[in-house]
Formats: C-alpha cells, sequence, structure tokens
C-alpha cells in the first residue's frame, strides 16, 4: 500500500508557495506518494484523515489558523503523522500560535540582509539518513534565516553568522541552526530554512536533503530516489 501525504499551500505569495508545493509533490510521487494537494487550510479540519496519512507538509507563510483547523493537524503529529518542510512555510506560518511553534522547533525572526545573501549551510550530521549523499558544505544565495530554535532539535546543519550588517554582529560570531529534525509526541519533524524561492528549493544540493527529510518524518527512508 502506497503512503499517503498532504501539501497545503498558501500564505504570502511571495514565497511562490504554489511552485514549491509543485517541486515536492513531484518528488514525493517519485517515491511512491499518494499525494493530495491542497490550497485551503481548511484541509486540515478533517482530524481522522489526517490521521491516516504518513506525512504533512505544509507550505505557508505568516496567515492565521483557526483552532478547528490547528488542533486536527498536532493530534495527528502526537499520534504518528510525520510533518516536514522549508523556510517560512513551515516555521514562519502561524506567528500567534505557540504550539504550533512548540511542533516545528523554532520560529523565523529575522534574515539579516534579506534576499541575495550569500553564505554556506555546513553540514554537521553527514551519516544522518537526511544528509547521506549531501557535500560537506552548500553554498547558497537567499535570505539567511536568524531563527529562535528549540533546544532539543536534532541539528543537521548550520551557517555562520554574521555574514550581513545587523544588530546582531555585537555578538560575535556563532552558528544558527538550518536544518534539523525532532519528535512531537509520536510524529517525527523534519525542518529546513533553505526556500525563499522555488529556485533554491530546486537547487540540487537542497533538493536532495530536502526530499530525504520528507521521507525521513514520514518513516519511508526506504522510498529514498536520491
Amino acid at each position: 500500500m502506497s503512503k499517503k501525504a498532504i501539501i497545503v499551500w498558501g500564505g504570502w505569495d511571495g514565497h511562490e508557495p504554489l511552485q514549491v508545493a509543485e517541486i515536492l509533490e513531484k518528488q514525493l510521487v517519485a517515491a511512491g506518494f499518494e499525494v493530495e494537494v491542497s490550497d485551503t487550510l481548511d484541509a486540515f479540519l478533517d482530524g481522522e484523515k489526517l490521521k491516516a496519512l504518513s506525512l504533512i507538509v505544509p507550505v505557508w507563510t505568516m496567515g492565521t489558523i483557526t483552532g478547528d483547523q490547528l488542533k486536527p493537524v498536532l493530534e495527528a503529529v502526537k499520534a504518528g503523522v510525520g510533518i516536514g518542510g522549508v523556510h517560512g512555510g513551515m516555521c514562519d506560518s502561524f506567528r500567534n500560535e505557540t504550539e504550533w511553534q512548540f511542533m516545528t522547533g523554532g520560529q523565523w525572526v529575522a534574515h539579516p540582509g534579506n534576499d541575495g545573501v550569500e553564505y554556506t549551510v555546513k553540514i554537521t550530521q553527514q551519516n544522518h539518513f537526511i544528509m547521506q549523499g549531501a557535500p560537506a558544505e552548500i553554498p547558497v544565495a537567499s535570505e539567511q534565516y536568524y531563527m529562535h530554535v528549540d533546544p532539543a532539535n536534532k541539528v543537521l546543519a548550520t551557517t555562520k553568522f554574521p555574514v550581513a550588517d545587523g544588530p546582531h554582529v555585537g555578538n560575535g560570531e556563532f552558528e544558527m541552526p538550518v536544518v534539523w529534525t525532532k519528535v512531537y509526541g509520536e510524529g517525527r519533524v523534519f525542518y529546513s530554512s533553505l526556500g525563499h524561492h522555488a529556485d533554491i528549493v530546486a537547487q540540487p544540493d537542497v533538493l536532495r536533503l530536502t526530499t530525504r527529510g520528507l521521507l525521513w518524518a514520514a518513516n519511508a527512508e526506504e522510498d529514498a530516489v536520491l
């Protein structure tokens, strides 16, 4: 029986949610998933349907979510459904929802220098399933996410700050998590801060680790296509 996933896209158009959803859908279908794609948060209302899935993929930046839409997602992940996403589509989704942030492991707060900053992502856990096949370092020209993060996260990749100027520079050099995993209840959680636009998601090294991250979250490592 094929595994089932839902991708729900929307929110701020600047992150190209439809295009990103299409890329992720293609990757999951290639891995043998049956994928539903929706552009409404009402897709989360049916809690029993969500609990029958292997994976939930939010691609929704900012906006608001009602309690009736949010609770079924939280309960599904607690019950063992995986959740995975990228950039603001998962960790800047609903700024007022602290339980969403508790589940996902982080919240965007700044991107000094805005888009086009040239920075390096350093893989810190090369042997993890998600990072297998990735180079030791991935160069990126995009937004460099400064995030508030859960100390329980298992960090797989980091980036060095500061690169661009900002009020953070007086703190000296430090490593900011870029890719992590965690659990929420029985569910696996995967997140990567890469993916400001669809072209970054489609960058081969980024696409590989993102796809493997979604498969890991779904407990579907055996279905790896990259």
